[in-house]
C-alpha cells in the first residue's frame, strides 16, 4: 500500500506542471465533480485496466447512465475547462468518457490527469486558448484528434460508405444562438476556424444502411458514434456510443428527449429511421 501511495503522490507531482491550473478550470461542484471522477477512474482501471480502447469507453459510459442531462454546460465568460459530472450533453458526455478511457490507460487514476486529457481532446491544438480553440464541430474534433494520434475514424473502412461535401459554417451564419460570438474578435476566430471546412468532404454511412448485416458486423461495442445532419451548414447533431445487445447495435446517449443518459432499448437502425434530420453515422475509435 505503502508502494502504491508514493506512486501516487509522484505521478501528481510529476504532472502539476502540464496540468489546467485551478483558474482554467470551472466545476459545477468541485467536491462531488472530482469524487466521482476518481471513482470511476480506479473502478475502470481495477476491472479494465489493460483492456482494448472501446472495452474501456463501454465499461465507463456505463457508469454514466442515469446522469441528467443538461444542455450547454460548457457556456460561460471567460472560457474555461469546464466539468459538471451531474449534468451532460451528448458532447460533453462523449468527452468525458473518451477522456477517462485515455486516462487508465496512461495508468492514472486522478481526477488531474483526467482534466489534462479533456483539454487535450476538447482545444485545438490540445491547449485552451479562448471560446474559437474550442473544437465546437465534429469534423474539426475529428482531424484535431486525429492528427495528433488521439483518435482515427473508421468509417471508410465500413461498407457502404459514402462521401457527403458541405460548407460547414452554422455558427458564424448563425451569430445570434452563441453569446461569446458577440465579441467580435471571438466571431472572427471562429470565422477563421471555419474556413478550413468550406466545401469539407467527409466519410458517412447513410441512415438506411445501418440495418445491414455487413455495416453491424463491422461495428465494435464501445464505438463512438457521430449522427450526421441535414442541416445546412452542420456537420454533425449528436453523438454517442455503441452498445452490443445480442449482436445488434443500440446507443448509449445523453438524451434530450429521455433527460438523462441512457442505453436506447431499440436498435440503432430504428433510431435512425425515425430520425428525419440525420442523414447517417460516422464511427470514431480511441487510439492508444
Amino acid at each position: 500500500m505503502k508502494g502504491f501511495l508514493t506512486s501516487i503522490i509522484f505521478t501528481a507531482a510529476a504532472l502539476s506542471a502540464a496540468a489546467s491550473s485551478p483558474s482554467e478550470v470551472r466545476f459545477h461542484n468541485e467536491e462531488s465533480d472530482t469524487l466521482r471522477i476518481n471513482e470511476i477512474l480506479i473502478s475502470a482501471k481495477a476491472e479494465n485496466g489493460n483492456a482494448k480502447p472501446e472495452v474501456l469507453i463501454s465499461y465507463i459510459g456505463k457508469q454514466l447512465l442515469g446522469t441528467p442531462y443538461e444542455a450547454s454546460t460548457l457556456e460561460g465568460s471567460p472560457e474555461r475547462i469546464t466539468v459538471n459530472m451531474d449534468g451532460m450533453d451528448c458532447t460533453t458526455f462523449v468527452e468525458n468518457v473518451a477522456a477517462m478511457a485515455y486516462t487508465v490507460n496512461e495508468g492514472r487514476t486522478s481526477w488531474r490527469d483526467f482534466l489534462y486529457n479533456l483539454e487535450r481532446m476538447r482545444y485545438r491544438g490540445g491547449k485552451l486558448n479562448g471560446y474559437a480553440s474550442r473544437l465546437h464541430y465534429v469534423s474539426d474534433w475529428i482531424i484535431d484528434n486525429a492528427h495528433r494520434g488521439i483518435i482515427k475514424e473508421v468509417t471508410s473502412n465500413f461498407p457502404g460508405v459514402q462521401y457527403a461535401v458541405k460548407t460547414i459554417d452554422f455558427m458564424s451564419t448563425h451569430r445570434d444562438r452563441y453569446p461569446a460570438l458577440a465579441d467580435s474578435a471571438e466571431y472572427e476566430r471562429m470565422r477563421s476556424a471555419e474556413i478550413g471546412y468550406r466545401s469539407h468532404r467527409y466519410p458517412y454511412i447513410k441512415s438506411s444502411k445501418c440495418s445491414s448485416k455487413d455495416v453491424i458486423k463491422a461495428m465494435r461495442d464501445g464505438d463512438i458514434i457521430a449522427i450526421t445532419t441535414k442541416t445546412p451548414g452542420l456537420d454533425v447533431q449528436h453523438l454517442g456510443i455503441i452498445v452490443m445487445k445480442d449482436g445488434v447495435p443500440h446507443l448509449m446517449h445523453a438524451s434530450s428527449a429521455k433527460k438523462s443518459v441512457v442505453i436506447d432499448s431499440e436498435p440503432l437502425s430504428e433510431y435512425m429511421r425515425k430520425n428525419r434530420s440525420a442523414s447517417g453515422i460516422r464511427i470514431i475509435r480511441l487510439v492508444y
